[in-house]
């Protein structure tokens, strides 16, 4: 059984590593939530089949799946993906699952974040709260049990002291309504090892996981941050890219660097179409899937990991230019695209449905 730790990771020696530091593989959640996934899941079972074949070519990926999905699941994923049986709730790994910590003798434990559903989207969320115990069980890795409601696509660090995030998400009173700035800032680095939080404002327009920052900017090296970009001055994403781009150009990081800014295109705007809309969510979700209803886009929202860079195809018209881009700042990782509409329309993109496991021994 895996230990739960009363310490805390900072003081223990651990941090949260960088994604482009070494992995031991990914995790991912088989989706079935037919209220969130349209035709019975079908459509983006076939994307996150994609998104799995195209990591396990590169590191070992761990697939959990409930136990009416488990046969689906093993026809439609390549053999070397292992499945573990597991119930949840929904399918963002990213968001539900551990956060992997390691120290400086190479061993490797979890945080285990409180989880809400995104402060209350949709219910029950009982477990997918249980999803990064049973990861870290698995693993038979150390567990600390942070005291504090955040997903994992909520944060990203450099591995080098530096947290960024978004007030919007992180001082929503949907997550944490009794702790301050400051109170959440000392969770952040006592269980990420971390020792400066980089806030940006609001995160990327309709995000319905009121703004997380892997949607908006990611780290893609120590002092350079890759960021969501609008050119339409009409569209409001505009206006908060600019206000993220002069917080970041004002910000240095941990060690005093100051933070280089590299400008992704914003898709789209892309927007649901009448067939790809759910009808009749149930009580208690307060997310709807209606046509017409403007999707949180972003090409940011990509996977770091051996050797290679998973991005999200979106959109025809910037697909290519956000894929040399990436190119540019990976110049060393193979940059793969995987179609991933089927994602979006559940609310997030490859990086949501994904969480790296860094290289570490269990201790």
């Amino acid at each position: 059984m895996a230990e739960t730790l009363t310490s805390l990771p900072a003081a223990d020696g651990f941090r949260m590593p960088a994604e482009w530091e070494p992995h031991a593989g990914c995790w991912m959640i088989w989706p079935e939530r037919l209220d969130n996934w349209r035709e019975g899941a079908g459509p983006a079972q076939a994307a996150f089949a994609e998104v799995a074949a195209a990591i396990a070519r590169f590191e070992p990926l761990t697939m959990m799946v409930s136990a009416r999905q488990w046969r689906r699941a093993r026809d439609m994923l390549p053999a070397s993906v292992r499945l573990v049986e597991t119930s949840s709730d929904d399918a963002w790994c990213r968001d539900a699952g551990a956060t992997f910590v390691t120290d400086a003798q190479g061993r490797l434990r979890g945080v285990d974040w409180m989880f809400n559903a995104w402060g209350g989207l949709y219910a029950p969320s009982d477990q997918d709260e249980l999803i990064a115990a049973k990861m870290l069980e698995v693993e038979r890795a150390p567990r600390y049990a942070a005291p504090l409601v955040l997903e994992g696509g909520s944060i990203h660090v450099d591995g080098e002291g530096t947290v960024l995030t978004t007030e919007e998400c992180l001082l929503n009173p949907n997550r944490n309504p009794d702790l301050s700035r400051e109170e959440i800032e000392q969770h952040l680095m006592d269980h990420l090892g971390a020792s400066r939080v980089i806030w940006l404002g609001a995160g990327l327009v309709d995000d319905e996981t009121s703004g997380h920052i892997d949607n908006l900017a990611c780290f893609v090296r120590p002092g350079v941050v890759a960021l969501t970009w609008c050119e339409d001055p009409a569209d409001p994403q505009h206006a908060i890219s600019r206000d993220a781009f002069e917080r970041l150009s004002r910000a240095t990081d941990a060690r005093g660097r100051p933070i280089e800014v590299v400008r992704l295109p914003l898709p789209g705007p892309l927007y649901r179409t009448a067939g790809e809309a759910i009808a009749d969510a149930p009580v208690g979700n307060s997310y709807q899937r209606h046509a017409q209803e403007r999707l949180g886009a972003s090409y940011v929202n990509f996977y770091i990991g051996n050797g290679f860079v998973l991005m999200p195809l979106l959109d025809p018209a910037h697909d290519e230019e956000a894929r040399a881009i990436l190119a540019r700042l990976f110049p060393d990782r193979e940059v793969v695209g995987v179609p991933t509409r089927e994602v979006l329309l559940g609310g997030g993109n490859i990086h949501c449905i994904t969480q790296q496991q860094p290289v570490g021994r269990p201790g």
